[in-house]
């Protein structure tokens, strides 16, 4: 084969494919459709109280209600991912947003707690399709790597404030109209997108003579995620030592450990191990796994004491948040405008520095406290690094990437952060209310206050092991010329 592609005559500039002039009004179609599956992440956090009350959940019941979401969407994307490349990115995309659209409407009219935690359950599995599928249709359309590397950091942009603008958005529809809302507004939105993209953006998928699905991976990865946080959920009611939860993590592990067996010896893996030579992705998907934990592992305990102890209502919460809101837009989009210049780690390293001491200073939230004395400082230092990590690990986890495989890399960053959110979420709730139960006292806000002390400690934790992982970064931005040439490079020889 090397041998057959040397007789070929190189690329003249003339021979090069124009760029699609549709490529930025795609870039904003597809942007707008992240930051909702985004957004559905966390807009239902500052609901919880109104959605406890309406449908009797209590706390340990109620996170179902995020982390099925999480879980699905986390665990199913690398698959989807690999479904786009081969099968068409195009038609893949309209089929998510299709089941976002239907899966919204059910969690809007759910009469029950199943009945949500069903279609959220769904909506996850729409928001798999959906993600990971409008990133590789971004990364296609770029051609020329400094426009890609701006696209992503568009891209990471959108992460990081679609993350915090759950909470005011959630505060204001759940307060202004009920808590139902936050889903129903998915239903125009994904609408106009289903109708706008066939003029926006032309079908690509990766050519192949067979098709293969790594349907095995997707099952045991996906069933490994969910015992793991089932058990870690559970444990604070039967105990970290009953037989259950040990049954439960070990079968987590059996289950994961099968899934890189798999992986290994796939015709068609999953996710290719090879993948993980190139080390800026990994660090990326590293870092972007740490701020995954922290983020969701921050939030929802922030919902629960600004709501649950302070006695916030959800439009307060929604709008005491804005500070972290206003700050994660500053954050990313500073971010994005330095990366260029200083690289990856001279902007991860500070971004994850700013996370870490903003979970920090919640760590002394108090049972009588305030916005200002508790909070403020805490939220307006946090924001600006969430936004800035986005960016830099989003960068990071896609640079170098062949056209072939951005579906698989697109995929892999995006299941990072998910199965982060998720396990970040299981652990900090856990935490929370085993300190909670074993603190004596009558009064039910302090033993709640105490758990969720404990809760900021544990994603304060996460946060400096995101620092740590932003280190891994390189400390200048690869060329995009030579990433992509070492990119392709290395495709044509696993060809060979």
């Amino acid at each position: 084969m090397s041998s057959q592609r040397s007789d070929q005559p190189s690329p003249t500039p003339d021979s090069v494919e124009p760029p699609d002039p549709r490529r930025w009004k795609a870039l904003a179609l597809l942007g707008t459709a992240f930051f909702m599956v985004i957004l559905d992440a966390t807009i239902v956090l500052t609901a919880i109280p109104s959605i406890q009350d309406d449908l009797n959940f209590d706390v340990a019941g109620v996170q179902w209600v995020l982390t099925g979401y999480v879980i699905t969407f986390g665990g199913l994307m690398l698959f989807f991912g690999r479904v786009a490349d081969l099968m068409g990115r195009r038609g893949v995309f309209l089929a998510g947003t299709a089941l976002f659209v239907l899966s919204s409407l059910l969690c809007g009219i759910a009469w029950d707690g199943g009945v949500l935690i069903t279609g959220r359950v769904i909506q996850g599995i729409s928001a798999a399709i959906m993600a990971p599928t409008a990133l590789s249709i971004v990364v296609s359309v770029f051609r020329d790597p400094a426009e890609r590397n701006q696209a992503l950091g568009v891209w990471g942009a959108l992460g990081g404030i679609g993350a915090t603008a759950g909470l005011l958005l959630g505060g204001v529809i759940t307060s202004g109209i009920s808590w139902e809302w936050i889903f129903f507004i998915n239903v125009p939105v994904g609408i106009a997108i289903f109708l706008l993209v066939p003029a926006l953006i032309s079908e690509s998928k990766e050519r192949v003579e067979v098709r293969k699905f790594d349907v095995a991976g997707a099952i045991t990865v996906t069933a490994s995620l969910v015992l793991l946080i089932y058990a870690i959920i559970n444990a604070p009611e039967v105990g970290w030592g009953s037989t259950g939860t040990i049954v439960q993590l070990v079968a987590a592990a059996v289950l994961m450990a099968l899934f890189i067996v798999i992986e290994s010896r796939s015709a068609a893996p999953l996710v290719p191990l090879r993948i993980f030579k190139l080390g800026t992705l990994t660090a990326g998907n590293l870092t972007i796994f740490a701020v995954g934990l922290t983020v969701d592992g921050m939030l929802f305990p922030l919902t629960l004491y600004v709501q649950d102890v302070l006695d916030y209502s959800a439009l307060q919460f929604g709008l005491t948040s804005a500070v972290m809101t206003v700050m994660s837009i500053v954050g990313a989009f500073a971010g994005q405008a330095a990366v260029t210049k200083l690289g990856l780690r001279p902007i991860g390293v500070p971004a994850l520095l700013l996370i870490a001491v903003g979970t920090g200073l919640l760590i002394t939230v108090s049972a009588n406290g305030t916005f200002w004395g508790d909070l403020f400082w805490g939220m307006l230092i946090f924001g600006p690094g969430m936004g800035a990590a986005f960016v830099a690990s989003q960068i990071a986890a896609l640079d170098g990437v062949a056209e072939e495989e951005s579906g698989l890399a697109a995929g892999l960053v995006d299941t990072s952060f998910n199965i982060g959110s998720a396990l970040g979420i299981a652990i900090v709730t856990s935490v929370a209310l085993s300190v909670s139960k074993g603190f004596a006292t009558d009064d039910p806000k302090i033993a709640l206050t105490e758990g969720l002390q404990s809760a900021f400690l544990v994603a304060t934790v996460f946060a400096v092991l995101g620092l740590l992982a932003a280190f891994l970064l390189p400390g200048k931005t690869p060329d995009p010329a030579g990433a992509d040439a070492g990119a392709e490079a290395a495709l044509a020889s696993k060809k060979d």
